[in-house]
């Protein structure tokens, strides 16, 4: 044990660890670890990928946004069960974002021009864009089933995309809100809510591992009618879901998939 000049003070026998502050060579490395192949980046930003992306890595990006997401929600069910609601409220909503990643780089795979492309990764990096199936489970418990029924998840004025966005926002910070009210993470965050998003979070995490040849067919059916007419699109989706029965990557679940696409 050594103070923090490094050197034993004898006089009064009092040790200090000093522990070295990492600095910006270590930052370095770590980054240089993570990017072996990428300039550190001297300017705002991470280097983003913004462009296409073949079946294999849309696949790899899928699986590591589902596991990303299982690790915040068991993250997020750990802090509940220690009484810390607030960020184990905000966590559940990262949790729900990385699980929205999946359905985006769908998109991704679908894009057929520059335009759709950027469109994708602009989805992809939006807090509101990824949160917008929260309301799925919500949704088909009160009795929706049927692929009509949930189309309101994605109109362009939806507020429930905001909506928990900011609930994540009040679970990790303080802030001055409505008429001066100081909003304290503590004070807002209650269990029953808390619970409750937890829950939905849980259920987006699926227990799976998605495959090229998963995507692969994806795109063989549905890009040729994508962004085309609703009863194009039912019919290569129902082609996809055969397929993939063919392929044994996927199978009929409680109800049929033919009844949900309608």
């Amino acid at each position: 044990m050594v103070c923090e000049d490094g050197t034993h003070n004898k006089a009064n026998h009092r040790h200090v660890f000093f522990v070295a502050p990492t600095g910006p060579q270590k930052i370095r490395a770590c980054w240089q670890r993570y990017n072996p192949s990428g300039e550190v980046p001297v300017s705002k930003g991470l280097g983003q990928w913004k462009n296409t992306l073949k079946p294999a890595q849309i696949a790899d990006g899928m699986n590591a946004a589902n596991d990303n997401a299982r690790r915040l929600a068991e993250d997020a069910e750990m802090l509940f069960n220690l009484n810390r609601l607030p960020s184990a409220l905000s966590l559940s909503i990262l949790s729900i974002e990385e699980s929205g990643k999946i359905s985006i780089l769908r998109e991704l795979a679908l894009a057929k021009n520059g335009n759709q492309v950027k469109d994708a990764w602009k989805a992809y990096r939006s807090h509101t864009k990824k949160n917008v199936m929260w309301l799925f489970p919500h949704l088909a418990s009160s009795g929706a089933n049927k692929l009509e029924e949930f189309k309101l998840l994605f109109e362009e004025k939806a507020e429930h995309p905001l909506l928990l966005d900011n609930l994540k926002q009040i679970g990790f910070y303080t802030d001055c809100l409505g008429k001066a009210h100081w909003s304290i993470p503590e004070e807002v965050v209650d269990r029953e809510n808390t619970e409750n998003i937890l829950k939905i979070a849980k259920l987006m995490c699926k227990d799976k591992n998605y495959s090229p040849k998963e995507i692969e067919l994806w795109v063989k059916h549905i890009k040729p009618v994508w962004k085309g007419p609703t009863s194009s699109m039912k019919t290569a989706l129902n082609n996809w879901f055969d397929d993939m029965v063919k392929e044994g990557l996927i199978s009929e679940g409680k109800y049929s998939f033919k009844e949900f696409v309608g």
